[in-house]
């Protein structure tokens, strides 16, 4: 059984980079019909916190990225915290104790900084010189009777480390170059690189899957996993995710929290699509991928070795196509939340984006969920993120527009003229029944009059959209009239026949 894990750390919000490297682990297992573990590493008591946790929890949910076991459901290994672990590693520690693989280490902080800047001065690799390692067991117990502060370090020794990347083939490392490794506080409080070790072997995970700035951990692990006659899982380090200038992935030149992308309205299914393309290629052409696609085709063979570069331009395109195949009810739930936050509609009391017949805008009018529906719609064929559209269909809120007047008139029009054009496309589009008022029936109407007309299109269609819409650039005026209803669409276009000096 193929066992992989999630194991992020909280000590800040969802990276994204976290949130590939559980989609790639998930991929892997289901593939592969194994199992995913998620547990917690919060060894770095300082930086960990609870809301950090939930940040992260939350949003591998959001994504739908689910586990078998661990954070949230439970399991045999329980408890997943690693703070909540400490009766479980100190067998371990003791072992390694009292086989000679660890030693108590009574540097202090200062002495070690100054060993650091040493080796840089000498241009010696900075590694610990093994002050204490060769301490007799009486120098020891004499400084632990005085309670001479200590930590735990483990012998790493001279040698080469071997072993085999499912991504990169096979990697080496001289042990000479790492020195003597502090892997637990005192005996009940493991650091990282011991807990994940323990953690994994308890857990039976066979597969590693994470980042390749994880690639220089991983001798120092098997180190640990030999010393206590564990079996080795098999390795796979992630291409790290790069800015456009190819350097590594930093909020300074990228938005690195999931929470940002959510906040701008980048859809679930959209990141996921996005996040499964960087750094591994199906080897075909195929681009949009759904999570049982992905599933179905991914491979660790085709996780490529080079660094995967974050195209924000393509993940917005790639959003863009999941907004455009959504219904108009789902764009509208989706969307109504953004609504809401920026100030279009009333926060809801119940279940508003699910239930009401009618819904509350900011003012207080009451619009039926149809309507807000065809208003969404507007933008549907537009819109990358969901948070544009609220903006984008502002103008469908408002009681009176306001625009100059001067945008009214196409190209060089006459004032005269315009206000001609928009009073006998009123009087057409009054004529047309309530039940026709749709964008194709008016479309059809107003075009063969204007052509009987002998007139451009701009004359009329212009005009009319600046009346409706109050904007240069929107949607047709079509389209805009179907949304705004028939009682709108009139009284927006005498609005605009009103702002029009007379002669």
């Amino acid at each position: 059984m193929i066992r992989v894990r999630l194991c992020p750390s909280p000590t800040g919000l969802l990276h994204i980079g976290t949130a590939r490297a559980a989609l790639f682990n998930v991929l892997f297992a289901r593939h592969n019909n194994g199992e995913v573990v998620f547990r917690m590493e919060d060894t770095d008591k300082e930086r960990s916190t609870r809301e950090s946790e939930k940040d992260i929890i939350d949003g591998l949910k959001w994504l739908g990225i689910a586990w078998d076991e661990g954070m949230e459901i439970g399991g045999p290994h329980a408890p997943y915290r690693q703070s909540e672990r400490n009766d479980i590693y100190t067998p371990y520690i003791q072992k390694l104790l009292d086989q000679g693989n660890v030693y108590h280490c009574f540097c202090t902080a200062e002495a070690l900084d100054e060993e650091r800047k040493q080796a840089t001065e000498d241009k010696r690799p900075s590694i610990y010189p093994g002050t204490c390692a060769k301490l007799t067991s009486e120098e020891v117990k004499e400084r632990l009777d005085r309670s001479t502060p200590s930590t735990l370090r483990f012998r790493v020794g001279t040698k080469v480390i071997q072993f085999h990347d499912l991504i990169r083939g096979d990697v080496e490392f001289d042990t000479a170059l790492i020195g003597d490794i502090i892997i637990a506080k005192d005996i009940k409080t493991p650091l990282y690189h011991l807990a994940v070790v323990i953690d994994d072997h308890e857990m039976a995970v066979t597969h590693v899957i994470r980042g390749e700035d994880h690639i220089s951990n991983t001798p120092k692990q098997i180190l640990l996993i030999q010393a206590l006659g564990f079996e080795i899982p098999e390795y796979a380090h992630l291409p790290l995710i790069l800015n456009a200038d190819k350097t590594k992935m930093s909020k300074r030149k990228n938005k690195v929290s999931l929470n940002e992308y959510r906040r701008e309205g980048y859809l679930p299914e959209a990141i996921i699509n996005f996040l499964g393309l960087l750094g591994w290629n199906p080897g075909t052409e195929q681009e949009m991928f759904t999570f049982d696609e992905l599933v179905q085709q991914f491979t660790i063979e085709r996780v490529q070795k080079s660094g995967a570069v974050f195209n924000l331009e393509k993940l917005q395109w790639i959003n863009a196509q999941y907004i455009h195949a959504l219904s108009r009810e789902e764009l509208m739930r989706r969307t109504i939340p953004f609504l809401i936050d920026q100030g279009y509609l009333q926060s809801p009391k119940g279940d508003m984006i699910e239930a009401p017949e009618y819904i509350i805008t900011k003012s207080g009018e009451s619009i039926g969920r149809d309507t807000l529906a065809g208003y969404i719609a507007l933008e549907q064929e537009r819109a990358k993120i969901l948070s544009e559209i609220p903006p984008a269909i502002a103008f469908c809120f408002a009681n009176e527009l306001m625009y100059n007047p001067a945008l009214l008139s196409w190209k060089e029009t006459p004032v005269d003229g315009t206000r001609d054009m928009l009073e006998w496309a009123n009087l057409i589009l009054k004529d047309i029944p309530d039940d026709s008022f749709t964008a194709t029936k008016l479309e059809e109407v107003l075009k063969e009059a204007i052509s009987q007309k002998e007139l451009k299109n701009g004359m009329v269609l212009w005009p009319l959209r600046i009346a409706l819409s109050g904007q240069q650039n929107s949607p047709g005026p079509f389209e805009i009239a179907q949304a705004l209803g028939k009682e709108k669409t009139l009284h927006r276009i005498e609005h605009a026949i009103a702002l029009l000096p007379l002669k």
